[in-house]
């Protein structure tokens, strides 16, 4: 037997999916999540604004008398079978897991059918924003057995599933279970950026106090006081390398390359330019700007199928790369003149073996757009370590003590390079940052996260989901318990 708990909104759909889900003997109870009294007078409900508050969380528990929940949290209209059901209680039994949750199809406004596969969960899949689709099934008893009193306005879900995740399987079932009506997309930028959205501090802290209490609890919190970077080493050719790996971006490199050469610094600095085999006239726009500045290096690889982490490579491993490796993306900028000598200037000041800038986001034409500033603030010398198994990114422009990159080096993807080595920084290193945006991230139509369709989001998310795995292993197994 299970209780379906679904977020309401209007009293037509509360019929409709009561009724849906009434005729089914192995649904004991229908109980909708509303903040709308006037609807529901008559009916059993959970007064809340937010089905993923620690209040919802408790009320939905001490209102289950079955062992299985359905929870329903979004407004989207469900349709499931009596088959279907069936299945996710099947699987549920004979799994042993705390929460099951399965692949669905999608029926959009012109009545298309498409399919939507999410991706498996792993011990590294530590981001709040993990997608489980749009019903998901929780095993009501372990629930109540981790479940932590709390006052969460948000991250009541977050820290209840992160607490079932300690003792029981979260398993995907890879079948299209249910189908959804009318689901809206929301902007990319917008998801992507959500965890630095002013607007959504609160909610923020709630998400860092949860993953840091999961961390001490599985002995992974890594300590504060970092290890100082002796930073005397002058053995490199310059002071500071600009490396830009870059293919077929014939639009936009000279800009990047001019937002370079204008730089004004109180110490010498090239530009290494790693041109992954473009085709489409980079390599000679490159080459004939190359030709009248001995600060621009131009490599090409004789590999021809390197990703963003492999040119990485080529250029920190370079005999012309210099003490300081400082990245600049081939579609963007720096602010202005004075970039390289703040970055410079913070890893002498804090001793540090990484350096994190801020940024503005804005269109080609480097109009704003929002939301505006990107400046992580998220991080904190006590807990950003920590945090940063949780988040998305850390920020840009990135530069690191070339010595301890190279130690690392970057792996050869280009989606999560610059994330894995930045986790492995923060582990042992401290990590200075620059809060005012010193850097532009143009989006445009030709950014490599531009247009992706979910199957590469789910390839992408599913990897930094791997990467927070590798890193969360690592950490639990040295127990940097503070």
């Amino acid at each position: 037997m299970i209780t379906v708990f679904q977020t309401y909104t209007g009293i037509d759909k509360y019929k409709c999916n009561f009724k849906t889900c009434g005729k089914y003997t192995f649904v004991k109870k229908y109980i909708p999540i509303t903040n709308e009294k006037k609807y529901l007078t008559k009916t059993d409900f959970i007064v809340s604004g937010n089905p993923f508050s620690g209040s919802s969380m408790q009320d939905i528990l001490n209102k289950c008398e079955t062992k299985y929940i359905l929870l329903i949290p979004g407004t989207e209209s469900i349709i499931l079978s009596q088959e279907s059901v069936s299945r996710f209680l099947h699987i549920a039994e004979y799994s042993s897991s705390g929460i099951i949750y399965s692949d669905y199809l999608v029926n959009d406004k012109e009545g298309n059918i498409s399919t939507n596969s999410l991706i498996d969960y792993q011990a590294g899949s530590l981001r709040e924003d993990f997608d489980f689709g749009k019903m998901i099934m929780i095993n009501s008893e372990a629930a109540k057995s981790v479940i932590n009193k709390n006052n969460y306005l948000y991250a009541g879900w977050y820290d209840l599933r992160l607490r079932i995740s300690e003792n029981f399987r979260i398993l995907r079932i890879p079948e299209f279970l249910y189908t959804v009506n009318n689901i809206y997309e929301n902007d990319f930028n917008e998801q992507h950026f959500a965890y630095v959205n002013p607007k959504n501090r609160e909610a923020q802290i709630e998400y860092e106090k949860c993953i840091t209490s999961f961390l001490k609890r599985q002995k992974a919190l890594v300590k504060k006081n970092k290890t100082s970077i002796d930073l005397g080493n002058n053995d490199f050719p310059v002071e500071a390398s600009v490396i830009i790996p870059v293919k077929n971006r014939v639009k936009t490199i000279q800009d990047a390359i001019d937002s370079v050469l204008k730089q004004k610094t109180d110490f010498n600095f090239n530009l290494i330019i790693v041109d992954n085999h473009s085709s489409d006239g980079t390599s000679e726009k490159i080459s004939q700007i190359a030709e009248n500045n001995k600060q621009i290096v131009h490599i090409i690889p004789e590999e021809k199928y390197l990703n963003i982490g492999g040119c990485w490579n080529k250029a920190i491993y370079s005999e012309f790369c210099g003490k300081f490796a400082i990245q600049l993306d081939s579609d963007d900028l720096y602010i202005d003149e004075n970039t390289l000598q703040k970055i410079v200037a913070k890893f002498y000041e804090l001793n540090c073996a990484m350096v994190i800038g801020s940024y503005k986001l804005t269109d080609f034409e480097l109009k704003e757009i929002p939301p505006g500033i990107i400046d992580h603030k998220e991080w904190t010398d006590d807990n950003g370590a920590n945090n940063a198994l949780r988040i998305s990114g850390l920020g840009a422009p990135r530069a690191f003590y070339t010595p301890v990159i190279r130690e690392i080096g970057f792996p050869d993807v280009s989606y999560g390079e610059d994330y894995s080595v930045a986790l492995q920084i923060c582990r042992d290193y401290k990590i200075g940052r620059i809060y005012e945006p010193i850097y532009i991230c143009r989006r445009w139509e030709g950014n490599t996260d531009a247009g992706l369709g979910q199957e590469k989001i789910n390839k992408n998310n599913y990897y930094k989901d791997w990467i927070r795995t590798v890193e969360f292993n690592v950490r639990k197994k040295e127990k940097n318990d503070i």
